[in-house]
């Protein structure tokens, strides 16, 4: 769909409050416009936020706090709308 932009992320546990992910490729100048956007699941339904992107620069951890009651699965894909 237009103006949606799949993630490629890998998960990697969670947190107290956040589920981490660890990005499989990264472009700097692009990626880190995802910084605060909401982040939906493959019914495009919204499911959280990115809270935090930090970490190494070429292949950072994505840290998503869950906004929504649904149970999220970290294997599935998830997008941010552009």
């Amino acid at each position: 769909m237009k103006g949606w932009v799949k993630l490629n992320l890998y998960y990697m546990g969670q947190s107290t409050k956040n589920q981490i992910f660890r990005a499989k490729k990264w472009n700097r100048g692009k990626d880190e416009k995802i910084f605060q956007k909401p982040v939906y699941d493959e019914k495009y339904q919204k499911i959280g936020i990115i809270k935090k992107i930090f970490g190494p620069a070429r292949l950072p951890f994505i840290s998503i706090k869950k906004t929504s009651e649904k149970e999220v699965d970290p294997r599935g894909n998830l997008y941010v709308k552009m």
